[in-house]
């Protein structure tokens, strides 16, 4: 039989004509090229994925003879690609009119060298009943010599889930391919699919719906995201705002020109401020335009930290002028030497020494914008007497004694140590002043070792020990002789000896004098040790390290008696009274001394 024969009897078997189909895109679809099996197919794109139930179609077909009595081809399976080879549908047909014995196997021709095998294979509806539609048979190179068979539908297994019904499009397609159809997922069935909602792949290749909730974490995804960014732009802005700043690239250069200023303002500086932290707080206190125009006029100069009385709104050369001028400007400032005692002194020769209390008057009294600020001396007595000693800070191994003199301003005497105060607030109280000035003395003391008792070889107690180290203080002007003169009194009051220091009567008196007589040597009080024995009530004066070291460790000797002979502060020590008094004699001489000398 001829190709062309071949063909048109073909066409006459199947019930499906060809007409009114594409046959090139039939073609595409079943045409192997290369005599292999292709895999092009489309799938529909769902919001699920599962599995398709495959089909195949191993149904045995009735044996037609051939002319020559050749046997048909036999098909087979494309068992090394995995699955079924293309498949040819079959249109049914009418019963053959010679009826094939039961007992008669189905025989299958062998193929044919010079045709291509082929198979068919069918998608049955598990789940209802449809009536089975085959695809036309499409053109083929080479057709075989068999008569058309009717296929008979295989029922396969039914999958977890709904089954695409192979009336669809696609299962159309899939089965004109040839292409075994190995799985679809999808939902519980295909009507349940919103066909009109959009779609968009995923990263696994499979599709999913753009429901309302995955709108809303999205939605809720970009929001974070923004705020993060929104978060990260605000610390960089901030982070270059304040970096430029710090450069002083943003700083103004406002600066006034009225030297005469608006008004006073007390300015606080911190100790070890930068000229950056000042032109900062005085910009801040509107004394000056802008920190630059200060940085710019101080020009590099050392410049003290406190509190400075100063004029707002005026030049930033002015205001660097008032800053160094000395004291001139500067408030609440008090320097303390080392001996100084609480109260104003007048001397012998009419020169008045100012106590620490007037000096810490003189510093925080200061009038701002017609108003007075800062404490009076009358003030500062009052708190020193009549406040407690805790609230005035005064340390623990001093507070027993100071209570014994309740009422009394001096029962703070020695407490201050010597030394600069730079921080004074002038609108502090009288009692804040006191306590500020006894606590801070107090960490003094302790660095200079005065409560390690330890390390005290005196055998005094700490607030005896800074009542020794006062008198060795006010006794003698060498600091060489301040461990001689400790050891004079240790070795007195081991004898039980009266003191008879000149400094502890002079503490009494109206007018001190180094040559001492009169009422101030007759004095009956706590303080004058010509008339009592044992150590004053309290020190004499205020207390520096040096005479404090002095007394904590003395020098060794034996001596009962000194005396300064000379204006230079040359004194001269001596164990018996005899030698004491050929001393003195040489103090009598260098007119230094005029009572008692012969």
């Amino acid at each position: 039989m001829t190709d062309e024969r071949h063909r048109n009897r073909h066409r006459e078997a199947s019930d499906h004509p060809t007409e009114g189909l594409d046959l090139e895109r039939l073609r595409y679809f079943t045409q192997p090229a290369d005599g292999k099996p292709h895999n092009r197919h489309r799938r529909r794109r769902t919001g699920t994925t599962g599995q398709i139930p495959v089909v195949r179609t191993d149904t045995p077909r009735s044996e037609r003879p051939r002319p020559d009595g050749a046997q048909a081809p036999q098909p087979t399976r494309n068992v090394a690609e995995g699955r079924a080879p293309r498949p040819v549908p079959r249109a049914p047909q009418a019963p053959a009119t010679t009826p094939r014995p039961a007992d008669r196997p189905v025989r299958r021709p062998e193929p044919a060298s010079d045709v291509e095998p082929v198979d068919t294979f069918h998608m049955a509806a598990p789940r209802r009943a449809r009536p089975q539609r085959i695809a036309p048979t499409p053109p083929v190179d080479k057709q075989l010599d068999t008569a058309p068979v009717e296929p008979t539908p295989v029922e396969a297994p039914v999958a977890s889930r709904t089954p695409v019904s192979p009336d669809s499009y696609e299962t159309r397609d899939y089965q004109s391919a040839g292409v075994a159809l190995e799985s679809i997922e999808t939902d519980e069935s295909y009507d349940s699919i919103d066909h009109d909602q959009p779609i968009s792949p995923t990263r696994r290749g499979r599709v999913r719906a753009h429901t309302p909730e995955s709108r809303r974490r999205r939605r809720k995804r970009r929001t974070v995201l923004a705020a993060v960014i929104a978060i990260m732009l605000v610390a960089v802005v901030g982070v270059g705002y304040y970096g430029l700043r710090a450069a002083g690239m943003l700083d103004s250069r406002k600066d006034y020109t009225n030297a005469a200023g608006t008004g006073d303002v007390i300015v606080d500086i911190p100790q070890n401020s930068t000229l950056k932290d000042f032109g900062r707080i005085l910009a801040d206190d509107n004394v000056v335009g802008s920190q630059r125009a200060f940085i710019n006029a101080a020009d590099g100069q050392a410049i003290s930290g406190g509190y400075y009385k100063l004029r707002t709104e005026i030049p930033a050369s002015t205001a660097v002028q008032m800053l160094t001028d000395g004291t001139t400007h500067r408030v609440g400032r008090v320097v303390v030497p080392e001996g100084l005692q609480l109260d104003t002194k007048k001397g012998a020769d009419g020169k008045t020494t100012p106590g620490i209390f007037q000096m810490i008057s003189d510093a925080t009294s200061v009038t701002v914008n017609g108003q007075k600020v800062g404490v009076s001396v009358d003030d500062l007595q009052k708190a020193a007497a009549g406040t407690s000693a805790q609230e005035l800070g005064v340390p623990d191994w001093a507070v027993a004694d100071v209570e014994k003199l309740n009422g009394d301003h001096r029962r703070i005497e020695g407490l201050i140590a010597p030394g600069t105060w730079e921080t004074i607030d002038p609108h502090m109280s009288a009692t804040q002043i006191l306590q500020q000035l006894i606590s801070q003395s107090a960490q003094r003391f302790a660095q200079w070792g005065l409560s390690d008792q330890g390390s005290n070889d005196s055998g005094l107690t700490p607030y005896q020990t800074l009542v020794s180290a006062s008198v060795v203080e006010r006794e003698v002007a060498k600091p060489d002789d301040y461990a001689k003169v400790a050891r004079v009194i240790l070795n007195r009051l081991d004898k039980d000896q009266r003191l008879e220091m000149d400094s502890t009567a002079n503490y009494t008196a109206t007018v001190t004098n180094i040559d001492l007589d009169g009422e101030a040597y007759k004095s009956d009080n706590a303080w004058n040790t010509y008339q009592m024995k044992g150590l004053p009530a309290t020190p004499i004066g205020a207390v520096g390290e040096r005479a404090l070291e002095a007394t904590e460790h003395p020098e060794d000797g034996n001596w009962l008696y000194f005396v300064t002979v000379d204006r230079e502060g040359t004194t001269l020590f001596a164990d018996t009274f005899d030698q004491h008094k050929r001393n003195r004699e040489q103090a009598c001489d260098n007119k230094l001394l005029t009572t008692g000398c012969s």
